[in-house]
């Protein structure tokens, strides 16, 4: 009786031993399954990342007209070149959209907002262009100006865009895509630099990177070569006169045909 648990000894202990030396190795094992996943789990959301990151940075030409009007219909935020500097974008009759443009900029939302229209015979559905000389606006634009009118009773605009204000400015861009966005929109775009509130303008998606996750997509037109001045500004509310509001890219230039109409400049 006394023997059986001296015979038994070695093979417990053995038993143990064996068992002993195997749980180092499945809990390696285990341990470099749970990294395994972990890791794997990690790389899917670093490529998720990278996947929306680059689909939403598209280039700003024809074959992606409209993947920015669905977004600008769906009341989205887009950064679009223009033909002076990049700029955010979004449907200017969408409260939703325009708040959303104040919230990336971080601007006071007493800033008023331009409009960007596809071609100048649309100026007249958003703004009142009666007294106007004949042929003024077509010689202005497309171009690097900003022209503040009068909206009008007639205007269509949505009265949450700069709320309070009579006039309203108005650019049509020398630059084929954002004014097929604004074409194939229907509608007017809001329109404001591509940047946050009190910083340089952007004349490359480089110089805002830090706002792209802000924006349904980003359209890269490359570096542009205007210069950080944006559109020359004039007020041409009052009739047979003008004031340039901000020099811009095309003071000289604006003033020289403005003039040529007969229109007297105003000082500030």
């Amino acid at each position: 009786m006394s023997s059986k648990p001296l015979l038994l000894l070695p093979f417990r202990i053995l038993r143990t031993t064996q068992f002993a030396s195997a749980l180092p190795v499945y809990q390696n094992k285990r341990r470099h399954y749970t990294f395994s996943l972990k890791m794997s789990k990690d790389m899917d959301k670093a490529g998720n990342k990278i996947e929306r990151k680059v689909s939403t940075h598209l280039l700003a030409s024809e074959k992606h007209v409209a993947e920015s009007v669905k977004a600008i219909k769906a009341g989205k935020v887009i950064a679009v070149p223009t033909d002076t500097i990049y700029g955010f974008a979004c449907d200017a009759c969408s409260a939703m959209a325009v708040n959303k443009i104040y919230e990336i900029k971080g601007r006071n939302l007493t800033s008023p907002l331009a409009i960007c229209v596809a071609d100048v015979s649309d100026i007249s559905r958003f703004a009142n262009v009666d007294g106007l000389p004949d042929g003024l606006l077509d010689s202005l634009l497309p171009g690097p100006v900003t022209v503040v009118l009068t909206r009008g009773d007639s205007s269509i605009l949505d009265k949450t865009l700069n709320p309070g204000l009579k006039s309203i400015g108005v650019r049509v861009p020398d630059y084929d895509f954002i004014r097929a966005v604004a074409r194939g929109s229907g509608s007017a775009l809001a329109l404001t630099s591509a940047n946050f509130s009190g910083q340089p303008s952007s004349i490359s998606p480089k110089d805002f990177e830090h706002l792209w996750h802000h924006c349904a997509y980003v359209f890269d037109g490359g570096l542009l070569q205007s210069g950080r001045a944006g559109s020359t500004v004039v007020d041409l509310t009052k009739l047979r006169s003008f004031k340039i509001l901000r020099s811009g890219s095309a003071r000289e230039k604006t003033v020289q045909v403005l003039l040529s109409f007969g229109l007297e400049e105003e000082a500030l």
